[in-house]
């Protein structure tokens, strides 16, 4: 078949995202047939994906919803191989009309099964590959649920938090923002000290007894020496121990304090690309 019409080209384009020449050239392989043609370009990703296995999609776009409560908040990335096609008008959009599906699944297995187009999310996704020549693949999909959950996104959409709180009173959606680019700038590994798992607290006690011993401080006072030293580990790595970035004379907890007394920080989300 030499030749297809617009018409059945903008039916396939519709269908699977893929380019003009790329759904010319397969219509005219599958004769005309769209079904076929669906199967070649998906081939044709299966393909790519294969070849690029190996390659690291360290690029992409991190992205997050919040739905219209402020009560559902999903962090999410598209990554790709090269900061080109990261930035293409098309990737972009793709990424966009994937937040807003990413919203309503709770993993990204289950979300990677959910309806998209005339296919789901992970062939279009290895369709998509195809046609662009790159390996594409969900690189993150985080959902926090709080009372009110805020965001921010850093760095030209490559690093990205959301943070939940207690309640939704007026202050909140300020406190939220400014405890998400917190979290942006700081990184911190958990809420506060209860928060952080018991095999990272193990770990630091052990570092610190191997370090004090190598210094000569006699065994039995070891213990008392870990306890300051495990302080000092959660002001710097608990959010809300850490010195607030805006006055570093408080730490996030008093600043908390100073606009709201009963908010509370419940949970929070990170993803940086790089």
């Amino acid at each position: 078949m030499g030749k297809v019409s617009i018409t059945d080209i903008n039916v396939l384009r519709k269908s699977t995202g893929a380019g003009l020449m790329d759904c010319k050239k397969a219509l005219i392989e599958a004769d005309g047939n769209q079904d076929k043609a669906v199967e070649i370009l998906r081939k044709k990703g299966q393909k790519v994906v294969a070849k690029r296995s190996d390659r690291e999609s360290s690029e992409g776009i991190v992205l997050t919803k919040i739905n219209k409560d402020s009560t559902r908040g999903v962090l999410f990335s598209l990554n790709c191989e090269t900061d080109f096609v990261g930035k293409t008008e098309k990737f972009q959009k793709l990424a966009n009309q994937l937040v807003d599906l990413a919203l309503e699944y709770d993993n990204k297995t289950d979300f990677l099964k959910a309806t998209f187009g005339n296919s789901n999310v992970s062939d279009s996704l290895v369709e998509l590959s195809g046609v662009i020549g790159e390996k594409l693949e969900i690189g993150t999909l985080q959902i926090l649920e709080a009372p009110f959950v805020g965001s921010y996104i850093h760095n030209g959409n490559r690093v990205a938090s959301l943070v939940g709180l207690s309640t939704n009173v007026p202050e909140s959606k300020d406190v939220a923002e400014n405890l998400a680019m917190q979290v942006v700038a700081m990184k911190p590994i958990a809420v506060d000290e209860n928060d952080v798992a018991p095999e990272v607290i193990a770990k630091e006690e052990e570092i610190a007894k191997d370090v004090l011993r190598k210094e000569g401080k006699p065994e039995h006072l070891l213990n008392n020496i870990v306890k300051g030293k495990l302080k000092k580990f959660f002001s710097e790595n608990t959010l809300i121990h850490q010195k607030y970035i805006s006055d570093d004379k408080k730490s996030v907890s008093k600043f908390i304090s100073s606009v709201n007394p009963i908010l509370k920080v419940t949970g929070f989300k990170l993803y940086n690309l790089s």
